[in-house]
């Protein structure tokens, strides 16, 4: 038995917060009706090259939406409305990340829906948040690591601004909503009610880059970008050696006395500039350079080999082809089949030492309408 079997989710979702926010509930069992617009549905679903074996539904789609049922309403009309009140009345959780003041005009806002139907957890998902003088403002992934100050701390200190190639604050935000709607239902299991659960982008970007923002408030100091590098703990970046890259990760005084005596400097660790944390954060301008020297003198595999008979933490910089043909890749079986459809990564937990399989493809547009609404 999955943990969330028995549950019921109704998703009024687009492109990938609110989505994955679905796909993670129903990777945990509970049943999930999608709902969207006739013309089109979810934009994402063109969201393409590559598209599946249908020509039509982008493999985008498919990752955020397996394990779904899909079904079409077009809540600009009074009778999809009363369709959707009617499936709320069996329904634990609603998640929503509509543009900001639409579900308020069609009557489905948080408030009109708790107070039909009192035991509904009610989930939105907002880009600056449900207040402020931005909360109406729509938003994408790459404005709130711009807004939200992460750009400004990812890169080297000479390049520009740089966005993170994941789309981590769609993410990380969807993961939060869950966080929040499973909360709600064990409140709901005391008082018989049920509640809202309101996440945003922006607070997301924020929480990332909370220990900058916390040194910030305590200090007045504009963090600076450290490239692949921290700002406190030291070795801890990207090195070049004599072929390519790697990242070591000496991230306490006793690694680090090891990782000096691989490099064949093991007086480093007894050296007043850097033999304490704090020391080499202060000395990392000296420090770095004479690490960097050292490291090029040898091909990666065999500093690899070498750092990690010492127990010294280290990784190679893996391109996603490498990480897909690794063999941790293969031994902890993230990669699932879906019935009918492509190879998609799957949900990132497993209970009782067991994965959850993909029970169903991405819906086809309004593909259980029938089974769910009697059309």
């Amino acid at each position: 038995m999955l943990p969330l079997e028995g549950v019921r989710v109704i998703e009024i979702g687009q492109a990938l917060a609110g989505p994955l926010a679905g796909a993670i509930m129903a990777d945990m069992g509970a049943d999930v009706i999608k709902v969207e617009k006739p013309d089109g549905g979810d934009d994402a679903r063109g969201w393409g090259p590559p598209f599946s074996a249908d020509g039509v539904t982008s493999l985008y789609f498919h990752g955020q939406n397996r394990n779904k049922r899909g079904i079409t309403l077009d809540l600009k009309k009074p009778q999809d409305v009363e369709a959707l009140h009617r499936l709320c009345e069996g329904a634990d959780i609603l998640i929503q990340n509509l543009r900001p003041g639409v579900v308020e005009e069609i009557g489905i806002g948080p408030a009109a829906m708790t107070a039909r139907h009192p035991r509904l957890v009610y989930c939105s998902i907002w880009a600056f948040g449900d207040r402020g003088p931005m909360k109406m403002k729509p938003g994408f992934d790459p404005l709130l690591q711009a807004y939200g100050g992460m750009m400004s701390m990812t890169g080297r200190p000479e390049d520009p601004p740089t966005f993170c190639g994941a789309s981590i604050n769609d993410k990380a935000t969807g993961m939060f909503t869950v966080i929040g709607a499973l909360g709600m239902l064990r409140r709901r299991e005391i008082t018989g009610r049920g509640g809202v659960v309101d996440a945003s982008l922006f607070e997301t970007a924020v929480h990332w880059v909370e220990g900058q923002v916390n040194n910030h408030v305590a200090t007045g100091e504009v963090p600076k970008r450290h490239g692949t590098g921290g700002a406190v703990i030291v070795p801890y970046q990207v090195f070049d050696t004599a072929d390519r890259p790697l990242c070591l990760a000496a991230g306490n005084d006793r690694l680090w006395a090891r990782c000096a005596q691989v490099l064949g400097h093991p007086g480093w660790a007894t050296d007043e500039r850097f033999a304490r944390g704090s020391a080499r954060a202060r000395n990392k301008a000296a420090l770095i350079p004479l690490i960097a020297e050292v490291l090029r003198t040898r091909p990666r595999d065999a500093w690899i080999a070498a750092l990690e008979g010492a127990g010294v933490p280290c990784a190679p910089v893996n391109d996603i082809g490498e990480v897909v043909a690794s063999e941790q890749f293969a031994a902890v079986g993230i990669l699932q089949q879906l019935p009918g459809g492509p190879k998609v990564v799957g949900l990132p937990i497993s209970f009782d030492g067991v994965r959850p399989r993909p029970a169903r493809g991405a819906p086809a547009l309004g593909e259980h309408n029938e089974e769910v609404l009697g059309r």
